[in-house]
């Protein structure tokens, strides 16, 4: 059932798919966004302490788990019209090949304005031990009846 403005409650859960982080999606997400930082590639520059931290290997980028959010969303909002509009995250923790990561969001809000409709969602990311690796807040707006969201 596609997901419409007026059957969104406050507390509602929206969940994307999991994926298994490997070095080969890390080297894969370096290709695709042309950063090639040694903590995600080199074991040995990682070995040591990256600024004032030790992550204890290499870690999958950031920007991976922004990516991860973004699909979630544009999944469930997509079908209804609706277009995410804005997302905002923080790394909590490092993540490395082996975890596997779930992108998930709850509704914390809605709001109806004279042009739209506008759905603000808490976003994370978790591990498999169901530790939160990256929070955030999204927007998504859903059109008004005959309009068409530009």
């Amino acid at each position: 059932m596609t997901t419409s403005f007026e059957n969104l409650a406050i507390g509602d859960t929206i969940s994307g798919p999991k994926f298994a982080v490997s070095r080969e999606s890390i080297r894969l997400f370096c290709d695709g966004s042309l950063d090639y930082n040694p903590l995600h590639l080199d074991d040995n520059y990682m070995k040591n302490s990256f600024g004032k931290t030790n992550f204890g290997g290499i870690i999958m980028h950031g920007m991976n788990n922004f990516g991860l959010i973004t699909r979630m969303l544009t999944d469930w909002a997509y079908p209804a019209g609706a277009i995410h509009r804005r997302l905002e995250t923080r790394w909590l923790k490092p993540v490395k090949p082996g975890d596997t990561i779930e992108p998930v969001g709850v509704i914390k809000a809605k709001q109806t304005t004279q042009n739209s409709r506008w759905v603000l969602i808490d976003v994370l990311v978790r591990n498999q031990k169901d530790e939160h690796v990256a929070t955030g807040e999204a927007m998504v707006e859903f059109p008004t009846s005959g309009s068409i969201a530009a």
